[in-house]
């Protein structure tokens, strides 16, 4: 749906980046039979996030792993839909497709894990920098930070209290509520929503006011 909303040259963007993409990432599925769909799936989203960017192919990480439901990882009790650490990018392909398909409850476990995956090469193994997403990250957190620690000390808004775990789950969640629900996102956090398509040079609430108008 994303996708038909763009213009004809957005959407010819987003198809050859979502071809480099799958062309540099090495994938491997665990306890799951591959797909033909799998892989351009995944990166059709990585390319989502990253359309209005100019560094776009999360260069660290060459190794996503897809497995079929929710594993458990590490020392954590809960099982996980998807992570990202050093060693690859995660995901689990129930939860992946129900966040590309249901649109209903702001859920997106792709663009989520890609929203790390973003923050991760930016900003820990400064891999691949994008100056534009750089600089204005900080004046996205002016916005963000104080309605992150408003969170932590118990106040609710509409990204939920997994928002409040910690800064890293505050962006990532805040990026699936940019795509998934942009309005009620702008109404509710209209700075941070403004913010938002200020650092991703994306707008998905005039998009699809523009083609409603349309």
């Amino acid at each position: 749906a994303y996708f038909k909303r763009l213009s004809e040259k957005e959407q010819h963007r987003w198809l050859f980046r979502t071809f480099l993409i799958h062309r540099a990432k090495k994938f491997h599925y665990v306890g799951i039979e591959k797909k033909e769909e799998m892989p351009v799936l995944i990166s059709a989203v990585a390319a989502q996030l990253t359309l209005g960017l100019e560094k776009f192919s999360l260069n660290y990480f060459r190794d996503v792993f897809v497995l079929q439901h929710d594993y458990h990882y590490g020392y954590y009790s809960l099982p996980f839909m998807g992570h990202v650490d050093s060693s690859g990018i995660y995901l689990s392909w129930d939860n992946f497709l129900q966040g590309i398909h249901r649109a209903a409850d702001n859920s997106n476990v792709g663009l989520h894990e890609m929203a790390h995956a973003l923050a991760y090469v930016n900003f820990i193994t400064k891999t691949e920098e994008d100056k534009h997403f750089k600089k204005e990250f900080k004046n996205f957190s002016q916005i963000a930070r104080p309605i992150f620690q408003d969170m932590q000390k118990g106040k609710k808004n509409l990204l939920g209290d997994y928002a409040a775990t910690n800064y890293h789950e505050f962006w990532a969640v805040s990026v699936e509520m940019f795509f998934e629900n942009p309005f009620r996102f702008k109404y509710e956090l209209p700075d941070l929503y403004k913010a938002m398509t200020v650092l991703l040079r994306q707008d998905p609430y005039e998009l699809i006011v523009n083609r409603k108008v349309a």
